[in-house]
């Protein structure tokens, strides 16, 4: 059933591309392959972002970072999205220069973020990631880099809070961003030692919003198209940004879509129609990788498919451990159809973790000013 609501949610403008919703799907390692990100883009638009590029992979033509990079023709027609991870503005400006000039993906991207927000461990140890806005020099160089290689297309930001409660850095990255010709910023409302524990803080998102005057996106805990709409109530905020809440429901995009026209919808699909939709990604990924591959991929996105509907311990296993689409399909049939399990709309998806302290490289707190790249923070690999 549809009503109407008011007021309609703007488009985002990014340069000279427009985002309609306002929606970005957040690159997530493992998830956000050409498969999923078509999917996405069946329910509903918005801005699909590939996995996480390294910079140095990149500029390395790294096979399987080559391969990550190929946009869709879909992509290619709508629009392609690169999130970037690098340290040094170098070889971050290099990297932009191929995806715009030599348009390495297949087509020249529509958008390029980098990422200044990746809390985990193995990054943070070398300065990487959410470390990273702590050497403000540092960060406005990567950002000048790429910017001035993109040209006419847009680079946006994606960062957390800090890298503690004590080491807080949205603020001078939001307005750094700015000065250096972002077209905007992501805020997770978490702190690095924060990881993905307890419930993501939006003050901070409206607070950076006040601060500068490019948009700002609002990223954590948007579970539901109505968190969405609250979020950019409370905040302000342009638009949001999608992570783990779309994890076995990429049908979230429709709901978002039509909040944002001014519509009151929610997908609510039986299991049967859950079914559909993950043999429909089964088959996309088995196009994209073989079936072998694909359905083994496929594994890791049943429990998120299934989460609270009632379904056999037998069942559940054998699924876990598919390996072909007719095997995937005779499995899905052997489950009675029931209505969506509502219990679980609102709640947490993915992972989740325990706050703990942030892994530094020594002595990365003592000068704020320091331009020199960290030693050993490039990845050799992309995807996270």
């Amino acid at each position: 059933m549809t009503s109407t609501l008011a007021p309609a949610v703007a488009p985002l403008r990014l340069g000279p591309l427009t985002v309609d919703p306002a929606v970005v799907l957040a690159p997530m390692a493992g998830i956000t392959n050409p498969a999923f990100r078509t999917l996405c883009r069946e329910f509903g638009a918005g801005l699909y972002v590939c996995e996480m590029i390294t910079t140095r992979a990149l500029v390395e033509r790294n096979e399987k970072t080559l391969r990550m990079i190929r946009a869709t023709p879909e992509e290619a027609a709508a629009g392609f999205s690169v999130q970037l991870y690098g340290v040094d503005p170098a070889t971050v400006g290099r990297a932009v220069e191929m995806l715009v000039d030599e348009e390495v993906a297949g087509t020249r991207p529509a958008h390029v973020d980098l990422n200044f927000g990746c809390p985990v461990p193995k990054v943070t140890r070398k300065g990487g990631g959410s470390a990273l806005p702590w050497r403000r020099v540092l960060f406005r160089d990567i950002v000048r880099a790429a910017v001035r290689a993109a040209g006419d297309v847009p680079v946006t930001v994606k960062t957390r809070i800090g890298i503690d409660a004590d080491h807080v850095t949205y603020l001078d990255a939001g307005r750094i961003a700015q000065d250096e010709g972002a077209a905007a910023i992501t805020l997770h409302g978490r702190t690095a030692d924060q990881l993905y524990s307890g419930t993501a803080d939006w003050a901070p998102i409206a607070r950076l919003v006040e601060a500068v005057d490019i948009p700002v996106l609002g990223n954590g805990d948007v579970w539901e198209s109505d968190d969405a709409l609250r979020l950019m109530s409370e905040t302000g905020c342009a638009g949001v940004v999608i992570g783990r809440g779309c994890l076995g429901r990429p049908w979230l995009f429709g709901d978002l879509a039509a909040a944002f026209a001014g519509e009151s919808r929610r997908a609510l699909p039986t299991l049967r129609e859950v079914a559909a939709v993950m043999y429909r990604h089964a088959q996309l990924l088995s196009a994209e990788q073989g079936e072998l591959h694909g359905c083994t991929d496929f594994r890791k996105h049943v429990a998120w498919y299934l989460k609270g509907f009632s379904v056999g311990s037998d069942v559940r296993r054998a699924l876990a451990m598919v390996s072909s689409l007719d095997e995937l399909a005779g499995l899905l049939e052997r489950i009675p159809d029931q209505p969506y399990p509502t219990a679980v709309l609102g709640g947490p998806r993915g992972r989740t973790s325990s706050p703990r302290p942030v892994a530094l490289p020594e002595g990365w707190l003592d000068d704020r000013d320091d331009p020199r790249p960290p030693a050993g923070a490039e990845l050799e690999t992309s995807g996270g």
